[in-house]
């Protein structure tokens, strides 16, 4: 009799690896990154580099994004995207409750058994591979 191994996501119905499993902190963090990056960029061409600047653009681009396409420019660069759980669109909810929880920061770095932090938990979320 042998025990099949637990992984980040089996008990969510997700596969070990391949398209549709979580993706790992290293792909996460230089998808956030990117995204910062970005948003640091649009900051300093059109604002002066103003940190208010910065931060909601990095806002804005995650929550319309994630709402309307599944994915932001980081997450579209490193083949992840945000899925809802139950199968359907994320949507603009979902995907506003999500984006307060990771600039509170802490959400976001509270994470389950399955690698998944507590700001995905809150929007029934998980990002996983493309």
């Amino acid at each position: 009799m042998t025990d099949t191994p637990n992984w980040a996501g089996k008990r969510l119905g997700l596969p070990e690896q391949g398209a549709g499993s979580l993706a790992k902190v290293g792909r996460r963090l230089i998808a956030l990154a990117i995204d910062w990056a970005l948003s640091m960029l649009v900051a300093g061409a059109f604002f002066n580099s103003d940190n208010s600047a910065t931060l909601g653009f990095f806002m804005l681009q995650q929550w319309l994004l994630v709402a309307t396409l599944g994915s932001s420019f980081g997450h579209r660069i490193l083949r992840l995207r945000v899925v809802k759980l139950d199968g359907t669109h994320v949507g603009l909810i979902p995907s506003l409750i999500r984006i307060l929880l990771i600039l509170l920061v802490i959400p976001a770095v509270i994470w389950d058994a399955d690698n998944r932090g507590l700001h995905d938990k809150a929007a029934k979320t998980a990002l996983v591979l493309r």
